[in-house]
């Protein structure tokens, strides 16, 4: 399991001298900058080649910024991500969360900011992929269940249930089509009566 103490990172900024800042802060706390890219395109490269533990991305790029890298990332290679921005910006901030982005900086970060908002990112994306995960298996197993809703036309006489094609059917076998039970047969009393009635409590005067 990887630590924040080795984490691999992609750092991903079209301005050099700021990609030489970040690597100096990242080494500074024990991690390692596995590779730089400076456009968002070629950040999804690098992260489906590379596979960092992190990513460190900026907004405003050429190519493909930050944002929608984020996104293709994310359907495609999902990893935690820490947004670089020039500067502090409520709606900016809003469609990276809905994005995926785990954390976000203002340029130029530095070691401490980095620390904590790496460790933000990869609690983050713990917890989204554990929801994913848990969401999945939720959608599997209603998938598996099958549920009866809304009116069914039934027979007062003979009990069986009309379809939407307009057959009529043994109301357990329908209800067993539609639903994950099964039927064990027996005989209520009132029908024990009626249909043996030399047998009945009743008929001997017990």
């Amino acid at each position: 399991m990887t630590t924040l103490k080795s984490l691999r990172v992609l750092v991903v900024d079209d301005d050099a001298l700021i990609c030489d800042v970040i690597q100096d802060e990242l080494e500074t706390i024990g991690h390692t900058v596995v590779g730089r890219a400076l456009d968002g395109r070629q950040a999804v490269e690098l992260v489906e080649s590379l596979d960092p533990d992190v990513v460190l991305m900026d907004v405003s790029m050429p190519e493909m910024d930050g944002l929608e890298a984020v996104q293709v990332l994310q359907e495609r290679h999902p990893k935690p991500v820490v947004l670089l921005t020039a500067h502090e910006d409520p709606d900016t901030v809003a469609m990276a969360s809905q994005a995926g982005v785990g954390a976000y900086l203002v340029k130029p970060p530095y070691a401490p900011d980095l620390a904590r908002s790496l460790a933000i990112a990869v609690a983050r994306f713990a917890d989204l992929m554990e929801m994913r995960r848990l969401n999945a298996e939720l959608r599997e197993a209603l998938d598996k269940v099958k549920v009866l809703s809304g009116l069914l036309p039934i027979c007062s006489s003979c009990k069986k249930i009309r379809d939407d094609q307009g057959y009529w059917h043994q109301v357990e076998l329908y209800i067993q089509k539609y639903a994950p039970v099964e039927f064990s047969h027996g005989i209520c009393p009132d029908c024990f009566e009626r249909l043996y009635p030399e047998y009945s409590q009743k008929n001997k005067g017990g």
